[in-house]
């Protein structure tokens, strides 16, 4: 394993020695230049993951609740996935927030990237949608840390504004999303709003049956 790994660093270490002098310019004019693309890339690209996992930390928790976690990958193990998944969703729609300020076409403030609805720039009303889903999902993904010194209820309340939440990350995707016409990024919108929907029905159906 240590010899293959050296080989990997070598081979990676040779490989960048040959990409990084064609690639290096373009990537410093795009962050430097006059008309910075870099950061709008990377908002995109980060809000696109951060939805992904958004939604696979969305199905963890209605397959804990619903009792399939038991099946698999068990509930401990989803309990965790769920949790982590939720606070990796945060970080990437944080930093996809914040990367804006680097942008010089829209040019949003720091006051507009956090305050819900202030950036008249560009769709407002869908952004700051989607400014008030990042809120709820730091309020959702950091009650992990606080779940002992809060009641049940309460932790239960909280938790079922999560499906506010992928809504409002839905309809800001969608309405406001630079990628929502793309085949791809709308196969993923629909499947996610798909798996959720029959989740959330299955799990209403058990809870009516009482299963245990």
């Amino acid at each position: 394993m240590l010899i293959a790994g050296l080989g990997a660093a070598v081979a990676g270490a040779v490989l960048a020695s040959v990409i990084a002098p064609a690639v290096l310019p373009q990537m410093v004019q795009s962050l430097l230049g006059a008309e910075p693309k870099a950061y709008w890339y990377l908002s995109r690209a980060s809000a696109l993951v951060a939805f992904a996992l958004l939604w696979i930390s969305t199905l963890l928790g209605l397959m804990i609740t619903n009792k399939l976690a038991r099946a698999w990958p068990g509930g401990p193990t989803a309990f965790s996935l769920h949790q982590h998944t939720s606070l990796l969703a945060l970080g990437f729609a944080i930093f996809h927030g914040l990367i804006l300020l680097g942008d010089q076409y829209i040019g949003y403030t720091l006051g507009q990237v956090l305050v819900p609805f202030s950036g008249a720039s560009y769709k407002p009303f869908w952004v700051g949608i989607g400014q008030v889903g990042i809120y709820l999902l730091a309020v959702v993904g950091l009650s992990f840390y606080v779940r002992r010194q809060i009641t049940q209820k309460t932790w239960r309340l909280i938790h079922f504004a999560s499906f506010a939440m992928f809504i409002m990350a839905l309809a800001h995707g969608i309405f406001s999303g630079t990628d929502s016409s793309a085949l791809p990024v709308q196969l993923m919108y629909l499947l996610a709003a798909a798996s959720t929907v029959f989740m959330t029905i299955y799990r209403i159906f058990v809870a009516r049956l009482g299963v245990k």
